[in-house]
């Protein structure tokens, strides 16, 4: 769905109708982030709360209106509501099909390739691409994806896959990251003696 699609499904719900323009972007800006939340981690009752007070901080109405608003709107924009997401992607974990390890094992071997390839990347980034490719994949959450591809690597391999990536990122990525650091402080260095002559 389009950002102009969303609001106009926004704009369509119950709470939607009374509101202002303004109003509403920021209800499908903060929606569009707790899916994000959902995805990611399957929960997302605290982000609604510290979102619905934030949301409500500058509005006339309160953190219980504001929160009805954002479920609202979430629903009108996702086409459920923020428990049946959570719910369906633990029903897609609870299910997962036959091949779904082996896939796992895949992404898991890709972070390496991940970490070494140009532009080289930390550990973190590559095993966050590779659990969000598996995630949708399989409709699972990331934090299930990471936790599915770190218990096949283990099994496969005997050893544990973020103290096998963080070696791989010490040997590739933090060599590249310290260059750019000093190519960086080198080319901040003649600024720097520039101005302290005009001083």
């Amino acid at each position: 769905m389009t950002n102009d699609e969303k609001l106009t499904a926004a704009r369509e719900s119950f709470s939607g109708k009374s509101m202002t323009e303004s109003q509403l972007k920021e209800a499908v800006a903060i929606s569009d982030i707790l899916h994000a939340e959902i995805e990611r981690s399957g929960s997302f009752i605290e982000k609604l709360v510290d979102y619905s007070h934030a949301y409500a901080r500058n509005e006339k109405f309160d953190a219980m209106r504001a929160e009805k608003i954002i479920r609202d709107v979430y629903t009108a924009t996702q086409g459920q509501s923020m428990n049946q997401t959570r719910e369906g992607l633990k029903a897609a974990e609870d299910n997962l099909p036959d091949d779904a390890q082996a896939r796992a094992l895949s992404c898991a071997a890709s972070i390496g390739q991940l970490v070494q390839a140009a532009p080289t990347q930390p550990f973190y980034q590559a095993y966050d691409r590779a659990a969000v490719t598996l995630s949708a994949e399989f409709g699972i959450t990331q934090v299930a994806a990471k936790s599915l591809m770190k218990d096949v690597f283990q099994q496969n391999y005997g050893k544990e896959l973020y103290a096998h990536g963080k070696q791989i990122e010490e040997q590739f990525h933090k060599p590249v990251r310290e260059a750019e650091m000093a190519a960086r402080k080198q080319e901040q260095q003649p600024v720097r003696s520039q101005s302290q002559s005009y001083s």
